[in-house]
């Protein structure tokens, strides 16, 4: 059974190769990505076995989200299945400096946008369970969403699983005061929070004169035994600085800022959950940031949502590995 479950929308995820525009695509590459998802694979690329919990139609394309989530290992047990509604997609387009990639969302009536309470035995996903992990894109989807991120964040607490909620805000979404609404009705319901600075001001209207001072506002507002705040420096499209902090206990912790060359960045702020996921399963704050940090920083140079990281490499990378070819 699932040491960690992880409950969310996945979708589609189309982009031109080549850098080309949308409007020039001949073909679009295909691959698979979901913030709750994206974490579950994390997890399970570090050693420690996942479930991910959505609701997907029963055709083609919801079987095929379904298969690679499978694929990498994640439990795909607990799925609300429909014959009804569609799956949703997304279009990506990678730009360069001066111009920023973009993502056109095709979302609308996707099956996850109809989950309601009730539709899901959060009992038996948490049967064995020891970590919950959602975000803010889930209740940002609906009413109903919303209210089924509730029930489960219910359940986590009744089966004594510890939560965690990365803020995610999303604009396309839903409004700064609905996000925030919900999600300060969450945060009893919740042990970690993972954010950014932008996301917290939105959010909660948090702000202070550094990162640190943003995560002890934020750990004094409300009951939570963790904040995390990822922080991302973007000199170009394509290179940026990339550390995260937490505050823990009355501690502010920090870890290594990595310089990167990205390939692909989406998935980057999940594979930073599922690292910082894996260290506080371990105990250890310090660890879950630095592995949260040191994963999200390959994902970086990975393509597609998902972090085909090994565990092996995070350990190397964290040990002042070199960029020589591995021979």
């Amino acid at each position: 059974m699932a040491e960690v479950v992880t409950f969310g929308e996945a979708m589609l995820r189309l982009s031109p190769p080549n850098f080309r525009r949308l409007e020039q695509a001949r073909s679009l590459d295909v691959n698979v990505g979901g913030a709750e998802l994206n974490v579950a694979v994390g997890v399970t690329r570090l050693g420690r076995k996942a479930a991910w919990i959505s609701r997907l139609t029963d055709n083609p394309l919801g079987r095929l989200i379904a298969n690679q989530a499978r694929e990498v290992g994640v439990d795909v047990g607990h799925i609300a299945w429909t014959k009804e509604d569609r799956v949703g997609l997304y279009f990506l387009e990678f730009g360069a400096a001066p111009r920023a990639s973009s993502v056109l969302y095709d979302r609308k009536n996707a099956a996850i946008a109809h989950i309601a309470p009730g539709m899901i035995d959060w009992k038996s996903a948490f049967a064995d369970a020891k970590w919950f992990h959602v975000s803010g894109i889930t209740p940002a989807l609906s009413r109903t969403a919303a209210e089924a991120t509730r029930e489960s964040l219910q359940a986590a607490r009744a089966a004594n699983v510890r939560t965690s909620i990365d803020l995610n805000y999303r604009a396309k979404l839903w409004s700064e005061a609905e996000a925030g609404k919900w999600m300060r009705e969450f945060m009893p319901l919740c042990d970690v929070l993972i954010t950014t600075e932008e996301d917290a001001e939105k959010v909660f209207g948090i702000k202070g004169a550094n990162y640190e001072e943003v995560a002890v506002k934020l750990a004094k507002a409300f009951p939570l035994s963790t904040v995390a705040i990822t922080i991302r420096i973007n000199p170009l499209v394509w290179r940026n600085s990339w550390t995260a902090i937490a505050w823990h206990g009355g501690k502010i912790l920090k870890t290594a800022v990595y310089e990167l060359e990205i390939v692909d960045r989406l998935g980057a702020g999940d594979s930073f959950a599922a690292g910082f996921i894996h260290g506080m399963l371990d105990g250890d704050p310090q660890k879950a940031l630095d592995w949260g940090v040191a994963a999200s920083a390959i994902k970086h140079t990975i393509p597609s949502d998902f972090n085909w990281v090994t565990r092996e490499e995070v350990e190397s990378l964290l040990k002042g590995g070199g960029l020589r070819i591995s021979r």
